[in-house]
């Protein structure tokens, strides 16, 4: 999972700390450990000080916790490009569950509190390998004829955007907060009952929607048409003006 602020906007040292104490969902996990340069688990007695004091770069170091069996893990990372033209560098958590069922039936408060305690303007939660199949609906410059795979619309860049708040593209779970589910109309009361059954309003005002049951799997008929239905939705996401 990954939620992105304007790095001007994410309050250092905190989102390290806050981001761990979100993804530490499960009763018992704590993302207490992190890497040493021999790459061993070193422990982490006063992990937020550790966090406060190895803040680098925009960002904070990898923690996780120390089961390799369920192993969770997150870190946080200033990217120098902006969520859209002339936007600042923004800041991405980078959040890593296993996919088993206590990991599932947490991922979306996970979701909610990693976004929430970064004050993230948007973010996801996706399968390993769905990043592969958003790269592809990305259309750059001098691409002729473009098209994605399995009847996916195509993206404007993220420098090719004009909005930050509007999220470049969708996925399992997705959090908007309050100012980007403005940008794309959510919730619509006539239009967004399916949608609304399983989303989820934030502390904070924001919002966070799940498009299928079990995580996206393209190959799977109705969840690709889950999620085709969803950018038809939010023209705005692909780079369409709304009708």
């Amino acid at each position: 999972m990954t939620p992105r602020a304007p790095a001007a906007v994410a309050p250092a040292p905190e989102p390290g700390a806050a981001a761990a104490r979100a993804a530490e969902g499960e009763p018992g996990l704590r993302l207490g450990w992190t890497m040493s340069e021999k790459g061993d688990l070193a422990a982490l007695p006063q992990r937020d000080e550790w966090v406060a004091a190895n803040m680098a770069n925009g960002g904070f170091p990898f923690l996780c916790n120390d089961d390799d069996n369920q192993l969770v893990t997150v870190a946080g990372q200033e990217n120098p490009n902006g969520l859209a033209s002339g936007s600042p560098p923004h800041f991405e958590i980078h959040a890593d569950l296993p996919l088993d069922a206590v990991g599932l039936a947490g991922a979306l408060d996970v979701l909610a509190g990693v976004a929430e305690g970064a004050r993230a303007v948007w973010g996801h939660a996706t399968p390993s390998g769905y990043g592969g199949i958003v790269a592809q609906q990305f259309r750059h410059p001098g691409d002729a004829l473009h098209v994605p795979p399995q009847g996916l619309p195509s993206l404007k860049l993220p420098w090719d955007r004009s909005t930050p708040e509007v999220p470049h593209f969708l996925g399992w779970l997705n959090y908007w907060s309050a100012a980007a589910a403005r940008a794309i109309g959510f919730p619509d009361l006539a239009r967004d009952a399916d949608l609304l059954s399983q989303a989820r309003r934030t502390a904070s005002g924001g919002w966070v929607v799940q498009l299928t049951d079990a995580p996206l799997d393209l190959d799977n008929p109705a969840h690709l048409d889950a999620l085709l239905r969803a950018y038809e939705r939010f023209p705005e996401i692909v780079g369409r003006a709304a009708p």
